[in-house]
Order: structure tokens, then sequence, then C-alpha cells
């Protein structure tokens, strides 16, 4: 996974991406991100699925049923885990720039909280937005009707954040695990103006990837496929669309 963002990004149309603390390829990562300076980092905190950074001894909660558990009998400490990973970041000299949780869990507002707490304490200024704009052609029904749902924390969400930067725009959920180079183009043609972040997860498909606890699997190298693509890079000159990150637009917002 590693590899094929840094691909994505040297030979495509990737600006930024986040680095996991407990992901078991970080080391690697870091050393790849400070051989990659252009390439933006921020921070993808992590409550479910791996090792606690906290406390190495212990795992997190596997599924969002076990999560939701945990943060009812208040047995995970949520700010205390989250803080130890952005440390962990910040301690090999990177200084992460914006912030995104895995699966999604700041819609849940204990984890919402304490990523506010967290962007304002490390003035981290960006954290993601996670509402897709529009219903992506091609999306499965389920992750469609999912993303619809997900509008409800809206109003919690802006008010937590308020005082923190999101981009104007998300869209990448609902095509997690299908995007391919027609319809990443699809989507390209039709960005609404402002700010978008294109969420995408390419890869590199080799023995540890192919090992690894992810879903994604071919799915990545297809992705991967899809950025670097020349189609691509087409489209995004056509609609005039400008390639920035979040370290270029923490002076104007």
């Amino acid at each position: 996974m590693n590899e094929g963002i840094v691909e994505a990004h040297r030979r495509g149309i990737l600006t930024a991406t986040t680095l996991m603390a407990n992901g078991d390829a970080f080391d690697h990562a870091v050393r790849l991100a400070r051989e990659t300076p252009s390439l933006d980092v921020g921070c993808h905190l992590v409550l479910m699925q791996g090792r606690s950074v906290l406390d190495p001894a212990c795992e997190l909660p596997a599924t969002m049923p076990e999560l939701l558990r945990a943060l009812f009998k208040r047995e995970l400490n949520v700010y205390d885990e989250l803080t130890a990973q952005v440390w962990k970041i910040a301690r090999t000299g990177l200084r992460p720039t914006h912030l995104d949780t895995h699966k999604h869990t700041h819609l849940l507002p204990p984890v919402l909280d304490a990523v506010a707490r967290i962007a304002h304490e490390f003035r981290i200024d960006w954290v993601r937005r996670p509402f897709d704009f529009g219903i992506d052609t091609g999306a499965r029904i389920e992750k469609s009707a999912f993303a619809l749902g997900m509008r409800i924390t809206r109003p919690t969400f802006a008010r937590a954040l308020a005082e923190l930067k999101t981009t104007d725009h998300f869209t990448g959920f609902q095509i997690t695990g299908t995007l391919h180079g027609p319809n990443l183009i699809e989507t390209l043609n039709r960005l609404p103006e402002g700010l978008t972040e294109f969420m995408c997860h390419p890869g590199k498909l080799g023995p540890e990837l192919r090992n690894a606890k992810t879903r994604l699997k071919e799915e990545r190298e297809v992705e991967l496929a899809a950025l670097v693509s020349d189609e691509t890079r087409a489209a995004i000159e056509r609609r005039g669309i400008e390639l920035v990150n979040y370290r270029e637009n923490c002076a104007t917002g």
C-alpha cells in the first residue's frame, strides 16, 4: 500500500495521504514520506482493527459493534489512544497536516469530540468532512444508502469542527472498492466548484498486500492504474481542475 501511494503521487494525481500509527509497515511508510517531501502527510486515526499504540499489548475493537460497546462501557480511552497515535507520527519529524479516521469513526460524537480537541492541541488545521456529494452512478445500493444516512450527522459535525477547516466537498466513499478509470473520470467531470477531497485506496498487488488484513486487494491495483493514467490526467486538464494539498491550503484556508 505504501509503495502504491507513493507511485500514485510521483506518477499520478494523488497529492496527500494519511499514515496509520499502528500499521505493520509504519517505519517503511515514514521512510518513504521522508524521501517524498512533496507528498502531504496526515494522520489516519484508528480505533478499530490492529493493536493499540497507547498499550501495544492490547487489541483495538475488531468491528463497529465492538467499538460501540467499548465506547458505551467506557472501556476505551479515545482521547489518550488517538493522542498517542499523533505523537508517534510527530516524533518521527513528520508534521501531520490533516486528520481522518479509519472507517470514518469520527462520525461518532465521542470520537469527533476527541478528534477536534487533538486537532486544536497539535495545531492541525484540517479534518476530513466525510459526506459524499451526490449519488455516484454505479455505486452499490447499500453504499449509497449508507452515504445518505451519514448526512444526518452533519449539524453535529459542523458544530464540533466550527473553528477548524474542512474541504467544501468530499467524494470517494460510495465507490470504495469499485473505483476504476471510467468512473474516476466521470466523478472528476461532475465535481462541484470549490475544494474537494477525493478519497482513494491505491496499492501494488504482491504477497504483502495479499496477506494484509484489508478487504481491498486487487481493487487497489485497479485504483493505482486509474490514478496514473493519461486519460485521467487529460480529464483534469480539460476540466481545469487544480491539484492541491492541505499544506498548500493552510495559509489560505
